[in-house]
């Protein structure tokens, strides 16, 4: 591969990145332990839910054809403590929400609806007995049915709904290790020692930070001198990691070393550059089964690349049914000026049901990135675009996706 090779399209270096990639292998966890995990098969009922019928609300339970009263209280269903016994028309049970219905074709009048006096219960004229306050037995979900899909992400609701499904233990896959590389002689590892031909490294933390969701452990090597010896150290340090994500050295100067110390370390390239901005420096290279992602160094166009590229692929490893970043429309609030010729991706602010540009989009600029709290996507050669026009955006907030 030569350095004249041309910029590919981001999303055709996004299908040839994820081409092939499978999930890691599956595992079972307690189901509480899962949270973070992406399910490596369907989660199917093992119980109906709910098991029997159940009043939504506090009140009476009586038959459904002994709607008039005056009805006699006879017992209590409470939520937990069913009612055992028997009753018929004229009579009542007080019912409490949650709780067992009697069986048979019931219906509840809400306290508020009626007057009680000693054990007799009757309308008080502002409703009547129904059976719309019921909630029937399965309405929820019924066994056997498949409630999420292999590939769903478990957060705290799917949680919920895997322990009330009967689930102990659910079949997740392994969450994919990440090695951090981050290299370049002007990196101060201290931001408290940092002389003035030196900056403080930011894109080593960035990226754990950004990657702490779908991976699971993460290693941090660097920063790492402009050497092919420290960058050869490094490589071999991060060698049993599934996934090698470099920051800097990146490009084609005479200090830019990564690609050469990756394929001298036994990579082979699959492409590099990319035709977006900011990110164009962007390589994708394996050896044997992991996979290497060669950033640029500047701190946006590292965030934007690891948005686009790097999270996707932890999530396809760690089994994401849809791994990549799903973009909404939004009013742009400002004037866009005509684009350029790569693919565009500009750090903004969502404010009041519009997407705001932020004023710097340089992508050394650390104050900018901060702010953006999305990204505008903007087509190769976009027109000048006016405001109040619809734009797809990316929010930043959970690594982009829902």
């Amino acid at each position: 591969m030569t350095g004249t090779q041309p910029p590919i399209p981001l999303d055709e270096a996004l299908d040839r990145l994820l081409r092939g990639i499978e999930p890691l292998a599956s595992e079972h966890l307690d189901t509480e332990q899962a949270i973070g995990r992406y399910l490596g098969e369907d989660l199917v009922a093992l119980r109906t839910q709910p098991a029997t019928d159940l009043s939504a609300m506090d009140g009476y339970a009586l038959h459904a054809d002994d709607d008039r009263g005056p009805w006699q209280v006879v017992g209590e269903s409470a939520a937990g403590h069913p009612f055992r016994g028997s009753f018929g028309r004229g009579e009542a049970i007080r019912i409490s929400t949650g709780a067992h219905m009697p069986e048979g074709d019931m219906a509840v009048l809400l306290q508020e609806n009626c007057t009680r006096t000693g054990e007799v219960i009757a309308l008080n004229g502002e409703g009547e007995p129904t059976a719309r306050h019921i909630r029937r037995a399965g309405y929820d979900f019924s066994k056997g049915q498949v409630l999420l899909p292999a590939g769903t992400r478990i957060d705290a609701n799917q949680m919920a709904l895997a322990l009330g499904s009967g689930h102990a233990r659910l079949c997740v896959h392994r969450l994919p290790s990440l090695a951090v590389i981050d290299s370049g002689d002007e990196l101060a590892p201290s931001p408290e020692d940092c002389p003035a031909h030196r900056i403080p490294a930011t894109n080593g933390a960035m990226l754990e930070a950004l990657a702490r969701a779908p991976a699971g452990r993460i290693e941090r090597l660097g920063p790492v001198a402009d050497t092919m010896e420290a960058l050869l150290a490094a490589l071999d340090n991060a060698g049993a990691c599934d996934v090698i994500v470099t920051t800097g050295g990146a490009s084609v100067g005479d200090h830019d070393l990564v690609r050469p110390a990756l394929e001298r370390w036994g990579a082979r390239i699959d492409f590099w550059r990319v035709a977006m901005k900011p990110g164009k420096p962007l390589m994708v290279g394996r050896k044997g089964s992991q996979v290497i992602l060669g950033l640029p160094g500047n701190p946006a166009s590292a965030y934007v690349t690891a948005f686009l590229f790097l999270l996707p692929l932890l999530r396809k490893l760690a089994g994401c049914l849809r791994p990549g970043p799903q973009a909404i429309s939004l009013p742009t609030a400002l004037d866009l000026a005509p684009g350029h010729a790569r693919r565009e991706f500009l750090r903004a602010t969502v404010a009041e049901g519009k997407v705001h540009p932020v004023l710097e989009q340089d992508s050394a600029g650390l104050l900018a990135l901060a702010t953006a709290t999305a990204l505008i996507d903007r087509p190769p050669n976009a027109p000048e675009t006016k405001a109040g026009t619809y734009v797809p955006v990316y929010l930043l907030e959970n690594g982009g996706i829902a």
